[in-house]
C-alpha cells in the first residue's frame, strides 16, 4: 500500500469525493440537460458530457457538487433513474479521490 502525501491526509479525516461519474446517457443528452437534471440532488458546480474527437457524446459524464453529502445524495437517489429515455448509471467519480 502506497502512503498518501502528508498534504493528501488532511490530519487523519478522510474526505468524501464531490463528484460523481454518470454512465449510460443518451446520445442526445448535453451538459445542460445533465446540470438540470442532477440539480435535484443539490447544487451542481460542475457538469460535462465526455465527447469523441468528432463530437459524438461518449454516453457518459461527470458533474461535481459544492458538497460531498450532495454528491452521496445523488449516487442514492439519481442511480437507476430515467434520463433521456434511459436508466443512467450514477457512481463515485474514481479520478476524484484527493480534493484540491
Amino acid at each position: 500500500a502506497r502512503k498518501r502525501p502528508a498534504a493528501a491526509r488532511d490530519a487523519g479525516e478522510v474526505r468524501v469525493g464531490r463528484r460523481v461519474y454518470v454512465g449510460n446517457l443518451a446520445w442526445s443528452v448535453e451538459w445542460q440537460e445533465l446540470k438540470d437534471f442532477f440539480g435535484a440532488a443539490g447544487t451542481v458546480v460542475y457538469a460535462d458530457v465526455m465527447k469523441e474527437a468528432g463530437g459524438r457524446s461518449k454516453g457518459c459524464g461527470i458533474v461535481e457538487f459544492e458538497t460531498p453529502e450532495e454528491a452521496a445524495c445523488a449516487i442514492e437517489t439519481l442511480n437507476d433513474s430515467d434520463l433521456g429515455g434511459r436508466p443512467i448509471n450514477v457512481r463515485e467519480d474514481r479520478e476524484d479521490r484527493d480534493l484540491r
